[in-house]
């Protein structure tokens, strides 16, 4: 609403009146209604009159003040104030036009005029007048200008402009310049009317006469009085190329040696050019230079040193000879020669070749055997190619010179490989030179293994220890032998030596593996029956003749708790009686009263035995001791003790786990036998046990038989099913296999093999879950074995032998050959067998060859011709050398020796000069002079001799002859000679044909297109598109953004009209950079307006020539809000007490923005509701202090956020955060989390625990209640108080007590009758407990352990009451037992027994007959033993039948006598200790056949037979039994003996 208000008078303004007023002081205004216009001078007085705002506004003076007229302005800084006393307008401060308005052509000032007792705002505007008050300025002091001496007069250049602030006639009006012959100043106007000056040239400018003149020009303005600047001109005449560079030697030549490191200064070649600038500058590089020579050298363009770029080597050329070229700023250009001689350095190792070698030796071969054959080479010549070999001296090696540089490496020791199995030698050659050079070559020697180490054991003897009863099969001990050799040598098999114990094999007992050294136990043992035995083993190694050694082993058999204690005395009776022990009722307390005796067949702790008491018919009247078995009286016997004690003693041993038995003891108490007597009839008769355990067997057998007839079924019928499918399986056509092809058999009679032989050896062990296999090595044969030819010997490696060299063989000469180059493959070039006295008979023998590291030449093995075996190229072999030999040797074997060869390879002409290039381009420029030489680019040759390169032709022109020279090697080049003047405008370019010959036969050439190029004098300068640049740029501009791109073009052509641009003073100017080709100018940094807001630059644009143009711009920087305020804190409190007061100094802090203006203007406030607040203390600066309580206990601490904001747009702001810590006082009493405390503690706790001093108990105590206080450190101290109440739990620590049935006075169990004619439900007793626990662990419920009759009662869970469950039966025993048991409902749960007798009968007098009578069997226990009966004989008589029906079946098939024709000695058997026939005393050897078909499947026939068979023997039989091959004649009693092979 306020808004609308003041805006009204603004939408309501009437333009239509106009007063003019006249202000005193010359101070004209001009009043609207509503708007006001005055003017006013710059730079005048504080206080300076400049409108009568009262007058204007129609009020007079004193209404200012009392209607609320003041000055709004609009962020501006105010310029103007209002006396409200005379109601005039006058200034506030300095006014400067310049720096308000700058250059524009009117400056005003706008504010308003509020009057606020009627919210009206009237404009007001001031027009700044300006005044003469800034002089002229030009930017810099001084001024360089450059100006080429043949520039034409005319030419103008355009210089710096000054710069004046002022407008009007006070700015800049002209420029004068001093008095000179040369120069004159012309004043151009640009469209914006600013003023440029250029210097124009008058007359021609003379470098020698005059290099600098020097110019003062003169801006002037317009005002009164004028006002003016100067700066100085200092123009700089330059050169014009006029002069050709000169080099100080025609040649230069240096020596250095070969091992030079790369880069080093070879020499600087130095050429001097008498003009100066670009045109005195001279830049060197090579001219007609080869390929390689530009990879090894390199020419510094600006001071002509020459380096290395790679490694010299004198072995690849001796010398080098170059041209390098010396060329200025304007093309000139003179050549010279370098040479580079090279001198050799010992910087080549020898070469090791190594042209023959045994990997691997014998470990037995004789010393002075030959093991290798070595050459050795040095690139390097004289004493650095001279080469001497050793190895170290502590080999059993030892190298023999031979001819020339050959080595022998021959044996010097016995070798052992098991010290020692690789040698790695070293062989070092070692050169002449100084200092001498050395190479290691690595040999690796391997000594193959010989048996001559037997197996050893790492101990003298074992013991094993071993637990009886042990399962059958289980491994028991492992012993391992190593023998140090290797491969089949060092394969250790193992064996146990046969021996008796107790009358039985060794072998019965125990098994090893032969491979592993396993043992294993075929028995479980028993400590009992043996405690030790003492096995020897045996290792035998695969080594031929095999060594072995041996080793005692000692099994020990460990004790296990196995054997129950075994009860002697007292012996129970054989009719099933229990015995009756007499104690005299007179019998003090520890009476013996008898003594159990047992004995346990364990040994050790297994066999201590210990007694205690089961279970007594009167607790604590008796006691047995615990070791003794002792049965002695506790306490006196009283009257009220039964005659009759039961005692159940027992008796265990302490093994893990301990095994116990038991005994029942019968205890009369009585003083005589009569009285013994008395009491016998009252004892209970005990069940007949004979008819259950008839029973009991008779189910056994029943169930035992039914499965050995079950399993015999079973049996039968797969061996029927695997009868019959082997005998699908080898019903194919022919006998052969179905599947198989025919071509991986070999037959012999209808009879199919595989082509390779496997006997395998099997021993199956009785008794025991495991067997072993032995897989010997498989025969290998193309045929069927023969009976005579069934061993076969393993292949013998014979070891390599080596003849010495004869000394004869120093004195042979190397073999001469000379053939041209180019020769084609296979081509003869000498009959070597021949020539080395080798007849033709004898190069199968001698295995006559080449040995070279490159394969040019192969020796014929028919012949012995040497033939070519690649390419010849003369020039690739041996490049430029003027004899091109190859060198190599020649070996032969048998005995072993070596022959120098040398093949001349002679040169033809096959390579025409060839020039680098087909065309090359010459520059000429058109002012050089006649007589002039240009070295041309050479040809270049491969072939050597007449074959090389020998002249040059040039095509015939009118302008130019060629001149053939020669260098210092002999190699010729061509020199380009001009003979007239050459002129751009009459022809531009020329083209010659330039032709290289050799003088072979017939001679051949190649010709290369010259082209020359005439270059253009440079005549015309540089010339901008723009005299003056100006841009505006903001300062937060990226570095790298382009400012703007200046422009410049020259008339001339190629590269003196290349313009390059390039800042005047580079140096200073740090912020932007030029590129150089296309005149565009970009950021280097950031922007800054802050620090610079104008940048003025000189540019400068040159041509190839060296002529000059240049240019000014200017770059305003424009303001941007860039900078983020700072707070910046001065004074801090680290700690506040929480009881701080309001209004209390927290901080002092300071705010700052390094903008201007609004940018620069900062507000700063508090982020989020703290208890704290900002005061403005002064400028930018701020008081931090609290404004609210502060509670510790409710916040600690606070991040209190300052965020300091400026008012540029868009505005930036930073926020500091601070963290206030509060430290505490005691004003807060403890405080507990609840107001009372309830605690539930268990009874029967632990004394000491938390909550109890001592153990609770729930039955006398429940709860009790405490105060507790809480009391804390400060000062003063505060306290508060809480109660707690303690509940004790109850736990299940009582058992139930039996109230009902009590027992009689003498501790029997008192009985109950129940009547005959009781009918279902009805009830005869009640069982009564109680519990003193309370809660779940007092819930009771009973249940029936025992029951004489099961079924007939039922007994309550809850209420105890016993009632019939049925209608009593004739059948039921007139007496019944109960065993109740009442347990509660805890965790764990307690219990307690109660016994009730139960006796049917209808009065008491019927009940007493029937306790004395014992219970008769019931007739359904005969019946059950009947029916058993019956069923086992039925079984057993079926389990008969079968039997004999297949041993009927099996004897009614005819037997085939084949079957046992294979088992025959005659067979095809290997050599090999024969098993002996003990096959029911042990380890039982069978032979059978591995048959590998295609499928992947492999099927194990085991045969059994009665004769002695091999372990190795290979067995096929082809009958019904499962064999695979019908190699027995069913006719005949002998077999064919024929192998199963494998293809």
């Amino acid at each position: 609403m306020i808004c609308k208000t003041m805006a009204a008078p603004e939408r309501g303004r009437d333009y239509r009146g106009f007063i003019l007023l006249s202000i005193l002081l010359g101070t004209r205004s001009e009043a609207w209604a509503g708007h006001i216009l005055y003017s006013v001078p710059e730079e005048t007085d504080k206080g300076s009159f400049v409108g009568n705002i009262a007058k204007n506004l129609g009020l007079e003076a004193q209404e200012l003040a009392e209607r609320g007229v003041r000055i709004v302005s609009r962020g501006r800084t105010q310029l103007f104030a209002l006396n409200k006393r005379t109601g005039s307008l006058v200034t506030a401060g300095r006014i400067d036009r310049e720096e308000l308005c700058a250059q524009s052509a009117r400056c005003l000032v706008s504010f308003n005029i509020l009057i606020e007792d009627k919210m009206n705002l009237y404009p007001i505007e001031v027009e700044i007048m300006d005044v003469n008050d800034n002089a002229p300025r030009f930017l810099t002091e001084e001024m360089n200008v450059k100006i080429m001496e043949n520039t034409a007069p005319g030419v103008r250049f355009p210089l710096k402009e000054a710069r004046d602030p002022d407008v009007g006639t006070n700015s800049l009006q002209s420029y004068q310049l001093s008095p000179n012959r040369h120069f004159s100043l012309l004043v151009q106007t640009g469209e914006d009317g600013t003023k440029y000056p250029e210097l124009v040239l008058e007359r021609v400018l003379d470098r020698e006469e005059e290099a600098i003149h020097h110019l003062l020009l003169t801006a002037s303005d317009g005002g009164d009085p004028p006002l003016s600047g100067t700066t100085r001109i200092q123009v700089a005449v330059l050169d014009v190329n006029d002069h050709a560079p000169v080099f100080s030697l025609p040649q230069y030549q240096v020596t250095v040696p070969e091992n030079v490191p790369v880069g080093t200064r070879l020499l600087t070649v130095n050429a001097i050019d008498l003009d100066e600038g670009v045109n005195g500058e001279v830049t060197y590089s090579f001219w007609k230079i080869t390929p390689k020579i530009l990879q090894i050298f390199q020419l510094n363009s600006h001071t002509g040193e020459l380096s290395t770029l790679e490694s010299l080597d004198y072995e690849e050329s001796s010398y080098y000879e170059m041209e390098v070229q010396a060329q200025d700023g304007a093309d000139s250009m003179t050549r010279a020669k370098v040479r580079v001689t090279i001198l050799d350095v010992n910087d080549n190792a020898p070469e090791v070749t190594i042209t023959s070698v045994s990997s691997s030796i014998p470990e037995d071969t004789p010393p002075g055997t030959v093991i290798a054959l070595f050459y050795f080479q040095d690139r390097d010549s004289g004493k650095n190619g001279e080469v001497t070999c050793t190895i170290s001296e502590n080999l059993p090696f030892k190298l023999e010179r031979s001819i020339d540089n050959y080595y022998r490496l021959v044996t010097a020791k016995n070798l052992d490989r098991e010290i020692l199995s690789m040698y790695n030698i070293t062989l070092k050659t070692t050169d002449g030179g100084t200092p001498p050079l050395s190479t290691e070559t690595h040999i690796s020697i391997k000594v193959s293994d010989t048996n001559d180490n037997p197996p050893s054991f790492p101990h003298s003897s074992y013991s094993v220890y071993v637990p009886e009863n042990n399962p059958r099969g289980a491994s028991i001990f492992t012993v391992t032998a190593h023998d140090p050799d290797s491969d089949e040598n060092a394969r250790v098999t193992y064996s146990l030596d046969e021996d008796t114990i107790q009358g039985v094999p060794l072998s019965s007992y125990v098994s090893i593996n032969s491979d592993t050294g396993v043992l294993y136990a075929l028995h479980s043992f028993d400590y009992e029956q043996f405690r030790d035995l003492q096995l020897r083993v045996t290792a035998h190694d695969s080594g031929d003749p095999p060594l072995s050694s041996n080793v005692s082993l000692s099994l020990f058999v460990l004790d296990q708790n196995d054997n129950a204690p075994e009860i002697l005395y007292p012996a129970i009776p054989t009719d099933g009686s229990t015995g009756v022990e007499l104690a005299p009722r007179s019998a003090e307390p520890g009476y013996l009263v008898t003594k159990v005796v047992a004995v346990d067949r364990d040994s050790g702790q297994n066999a201590w035995l210990s007694y205690r008491l089961l279970k007594a018919s009167e607790p604590g009247l008796f006691v047995v001791g615990l070791h003794t078995g002792e049965v002695r009286t506790a306490r006196a016997l009283l009257d009220r003790d039964a005659l009759k004690q039961s005692l159940v003693v027992a008796v265990q041993d302490h093994g893990q786990l301990p095994l116990s038995a038991t005994v029942t003891l019968t205890v009369a108490v009585a003083d005589s036998i009569p009285d013994v007597l008395a009491d016998l009839g009252s004892l209970e008769v005990p069940h007949d046990s004979e008819a259950s355990g008839l029973t009991l067997y008779l189910v056994v057998a029943v169930a035992v038989v039914s499965c050995v007839f079950l399993a015999f079924v079973i049996i039968l019928l797969a061996l029927r099913l695997r009868r019959w499918h082997k005998s699908r399986l080898l019903q194919a056509p022919e006998g052969g296999f179905a599947g198989v092809p025919a071509s991986h058999f070999v037959g012999v009679d209808r009879v199919q093999a595989f082509l390779q032989t496997y006997s395998q050896e099997v021993s199956l062990t009785a008794d025991s879950g495991k067997s072993h296999l032995i897989f010997p090595q498989p025969n290998y044969a193309d045929t069927l074995i023969s009976d005579d030819s069934c061993e076969k010997k393993d292949p013998f490696l014979a070891p390599i032998d080596f003849h010495e060299c004869k000394d004869e063989a120093q004195s042979i000469q190397p073999l001469r050959y000379r053939i041209p180059e180019e020769m084609p493959e296979g081509s003869v070039v000498g009959n070597l067998a021949k020539d080395l006295g080798f007849s033709v008979r004898e190069l199968p023998t001698r295995k006559l060859r080449v040995s070279s590291d490159k394969p040019y030449f192969t020796v014929s093995a028919e012949r012995g011709e040497l033939l070519v075996s690649s390419r010849l190229d003369r020039e690739q072999i041996c490049g430029k050398k003027p004899v091109c030999a190859l060198e190599f040797e020649a070996v032969a074997e048998k005995p072993l020796n070596f022959y120098h060869v040398n093949v001349e390879i002679e040169d033809i002409n096959d390579h025409p000069p060839k020039f680098m290039q087909n065309s090359f381009e010459l520059q000429i420029s058109e002012s050089t002079k006649p007589e002039a030489r240009f070295i041309l680019r050479s040809a270049h040759d491969a072939d050597i001799g007449t074959n090389s390169l020998q002249n040059y032709q040039l095509s015939p022109n009118d302008h130019f002859l060629l001149v053939n020279k020669e260098k210092l090697d002999g190699s010729k080049y061509p020199e380009l000679v001009l003979k007239v003047p050459l002129d751009r405008e009459e022809q531009k370019s020329y083209h010659l044909t330039l032709t290289a010959l050799d003088c072979g036969d017939p001679p051949l050439s190649s010709t290369a297109q010259i082209q020359v190029l005439v270059t253009d004098a440079n005549d015309n300068p540089p010339v901008f598109s723009q005299e003056l640049y100006r841009v505006g740029l903001p300062e937060n501009v990226f570095p790298g953004t382009t400012v703007l791109r200046v422009m410049a073009t020259d008339q001339d052509e190629g590269v003196n009209a290349e313009i390059t641009f390039s800042f005047i003073e580079a140096g200073q100017i740090t912020q932007f950079d030029l590129n150089s080709t296309t005149g565009e100018i970009t950021t280097r940094n950031t922007l800054d307006f802050e620090e610079v807001k104008e940048y003025s630059i000189v540019l400068e644009a040159r041509d190839g020539g060296g002529m000059i143009a240049q240019c000014t711009v200017e770059i305003e920087v424009l303001d941007v809000n860039d900078n983020i305020p700072e707070v910046i804190f001065q004074s801090l409190t680290d700690l506040i007490t929480e009881d701080t007061r309001l209004g209390t100094y927290i901080a002092l802090l300071k705010v700052r923005d390094k903008d201007s203006g609004d940018n620069g203007e900062v507000t700063c406030k508090l982020e989020g509701e703290v208890p704290f607040k900002l005061l403005t203390y002064s400028r930018n600066t701020y008081k931090l202090v609290t404004d609210g309580v502060l509670d510790r206990e409710q916040t600690p601490e606070y991040n209190v956020t300052i965020t300091a904001t400026d008012r540029g747009k868009p505005p930036l702001s930073s926020s500091t955060t601070i963290t206030l810590h509060l430290t505490d006082v005691n004003d807060n009493a403890p405080v507990f989390q609840q107001s009372a405390y309830l605690v539930h503690v268990p009874e029967n706790n632990p004394p000491g625990a938390s909550i109890a001093q001592r153990a609770f108990d729930h039955e006398q105590l429940r709860a009790f209640e405490l105060t507790l206080q809480a009391r804390d450190q400060g000062s003063p101290a505060l306290s508060a108080n809480v109660s707690l109440r303690v509940l004790v739990g109850d736990r299940n620590d009582n058992a139930p007590r039996v109230l009902y049935p009590a027992l009689g006075p003498d501790g029997s169990a008192l009985f109950d009758t129940v009547p005959r004619a009781a009918q279902p439900g009805y009830l005869v007793t009640k069982v009564v407990a109680v519990d003193a626990d309370s809660g779940h662990n007092a819930w009771l419920s009973y249940h029936v352990l025992q029951a004489s009759e099961p079924g007939l009662f039922s007994l309550g869970l809850r209420t105890g009451e016993v009632r019939t469950a049925r209608a009593l039966g004739d059948r039921d025993a007139a007496r019944q037992r109960l065993l109740v048991a009442v347990r509660d409902g805890g965790q764990p749960p307690l219990s307690a027994t109660a016994t009730l007798l139960l006796v049917f009968a209808d009065s008491l007098q019927e009940a007493l007959p029937d306790l004395s009578e014992s219970p008769q069997p019931s007739d359904s226990q005969a019946e059950l033993q009947f029916y058993l009966v019956v069923a086992l004989a039925l079984i057993s008589v079926l389990f008969l039948l079968a039997v004999i029906l297949a041993v009927a079946l099996r004897l009614r098939s005819p037997s085939s006598p084949t079957t046992w024709g294979c088992f025959q000695p005659g067979l095809c058997v290997k050599s090999g200790p024969v098993v002996p026939p003990i096959y029911s005393e042990g380890t039982l050897p069978y032979s059978y056949n591995l048959c590998v078909a295609q499928a992947g499947k492999t099927e194990f026939n085991f045969l059994k037979c009665n004769e002695q068979l091999s372990s190795g023997q290979d067995i096929l039989c082809g009958d019904s039994s499962g064999a695979l091959f019908p190699l027995c004649n069913s006719t005949d009693s002998t077999s064919q003996p024929v192998s199963v092979l494998y293809a």
